[in-house]
């Protein structure tokens, strides 16, 4: 959030969505009274360190850090807000005085603070614990508002994978001791993540469609959600189809597994240092584009999801119930979860950010990655889009190749090598098309071989993906007549060779 934003929703007071707390030394207990009705009915914005008439009263320089703490303790404890809901702070300046800023989405689950049940009016937050129609009322919209809370009373648990659902409590347990999933049973587990529930307009109660999607059985995913799809794509050199595809029809985890084995098999993974610790910035990227493109799709829209790698790109496709129209910034972006159940297990794997750091980090470490910001497009179908950096395509690279990337040398190579290491084909066919077009026949001459072999194709074919030659007819690719030359990439990579030596 912006300090101008900020500005504003302190001028426009307290409403149904937004709420003011002084919070000077410490948090009181109504805060999270309010988060508890944020999440039931509309979401809403908390805003720590001022008054009731929006005067900044700011939280002392010395509690910050320990209000961050207990806001992050409390909000993972299902004795406090149940089920929890990992929220972040924002910590912003104004007038001098520091503020902590929480963005509250709306839940598609009912939960209780301190086990009563907070709803939330234009007055205030009003307690509806025992107040059965109104609860009545606030599960229905639940259920009938978020589709992963639909009910299918006829799934049994053996229809689900119990090896998933080991693996996530598995995972859990590494990550956090004491982990409340760890201990639990498969049926246990679900339910407390409400992948299990009960539907109070009809009594039913079983799996929910959340659960059937991360756990189920392929012939159980595909019989809850017949059209359920995500295609991979590289389309590098045949622009109408594609070079490599992965139709994945499976339950999430294993649909999240093959994503990221795809990204792995395509792009490579630059050479980045945060501080003196190398990091991955593909895995950084991509686990928050693939975990995205799962976790708020729209699984009754039959659109097929879709992740397309490009030469110089990739974009996330996938439908959406858009809770805005247009592009999505950092600074002044609203987390609004799609399916608040499905995103629950994948942040407690660990394979997604909490509510919006995950799209700040995007945002960081794909500006690293690519030089420029990503796309976020937010409308009934939500468009993510990555730039890649030159030569980040291992389809088109060799490893000789990928460690220029970002003028790094990669881990596995030392920095300068050995003089008489003998010079590789692909800088060979780049040096021979310095003097002009060839083709592969003038090519394989100029190489000194008798005929076109195998491994020259092969070099052609990488350096045409790596966008450092390009075809003289490009409309016609098997042109007997056709020639290969320099890009301008190819002419500033040989150039940087030659530096380098």
């Amino acid at each position: 959030m912006t300090p101008e934003h900020l500005t504003r929703l302190l001028r426009d007071g307290e409403g149904l969505t937004v709420e003011f707390k002084r919070a000077r030394e410490a948090l009181n207990r109504d805060v999270y009274e309010t988060i508890c009705a944020f999440l039931n009915q509309r979401g809403g914005t908390l805003v720590l360190g001022v008054a009731d008439d929006g005067s900044v009263t700011g939280i002392a320089p010395e509690a910050v850090a320990q209000i961050r703490k207990d806001l992050a303790n409390t909000l993972h404890n299902p004795q406090k807000i149940n089920p929890p809901m990992p929220l972040l702070a924002e910590q912003l300046e104004l007038d001098g005085q520091t503020l902590l800023v929480l963005s509250v989405p709306e839940s598609s689950q009912v939960h209780s603070c301190n086990n009563r049940v907070f709803s939330r009016n234009e007055d205030g937050d009003f307690d509806i614990t025992g107040r059965s129609q109104l609860l009545g009322e606030l599960y229905l919209r639940k259920q009938v508002g978020y589709s992963e809370n639909r009910i299918f009373p006829f799934i049994r648990l053996d229809d689900l994978r119990g090896d998933l659902i080991e693996r996530v409590r598995h995972n859990v347990r590494l990550q956090r001791s004491g982990h409340p999933w760890a201990e639990l049973d498969d049926l246990e587990l679900l339910k407390s993540a409400r992948l299990y529930q009960r539907d109070y307009q009809t009594g039913q109660e079983g799996i929910s469609l959340a659960g059937a999607l991360l756990f189920g059985r392929d012939e159980v995913v595909l019989g809850v959600v017949p059209h359920h799809r995500t295609d991979a794509i590289l389309r590098v050199h045949d622009l109408d189809r594609y070079d490599d595809r992965d139709d994945i029809r499976s339950n999430l985890l294993e649909s999240y597994d093959r994503l990221m084995a795809f990204v792995g098999k395509h792009i490579v993974d630059p050479f980045y240092l945060e501080g003196d610790q190398r990091v991955s910035l593909r895995e950084r990227i991509f686990r928050e584009v693939v975990a995205n493109l799962l976790i708020h799709r729209e699984y009754l829209n039959p659109f097929p999801a879709k992740l397309i790698i490009q030469r110089d790109r990739v974009t996330t496709e996938n439908s959406n119930n858009p809770h805005g129209i247009g592009l999505l910034r950092p600074d002044d972006f609203a987390p609004s979860p799609k399916n608040p159940a499905i995103a629950r297990v994948f942040r407690e794997m660990q394979w997604a950010e909490e509510l919006g750091s995950g799209v700040r980090n995007l945002f960081k470490y794909a500006r690293a990655f690519g030089g420029q910001d990503p796309i976020l497009s937010e409308e009934s179908i939500f468009r993510v889009t990555v730039m890649l950096p030159q030569l980040a395509l291992v389809n088109g690279v060799l490893p000789a190749l990928t460690g220029t990337a970002t003028g790094s040398q990669p881990e596995s190579q030392p920095e300068s090598q050995p003089e008489s290491q003998p010079e590789s084909l692909e800088a060979k066919v780049l040096r021979c098309l310095l003097g002009g077009a060839l083709s592969k026949a003038a090519l394989s001459a100029a190489l000194g071989q008798k005929r076109i072999s195998g491994p020259l194709n092969q070099v052609v074919r990488q350096l045409l993906g790596a966008g450092l030659i390009e075809y003289s007819l490009p409309d016609k690719p098997n042109s007997r007549l056709q020639k290969y030359r320099l890009t301008p990439a190819g002419q500033a990579h040989l150039n940087q060779q030659n530096t380098s030596l």
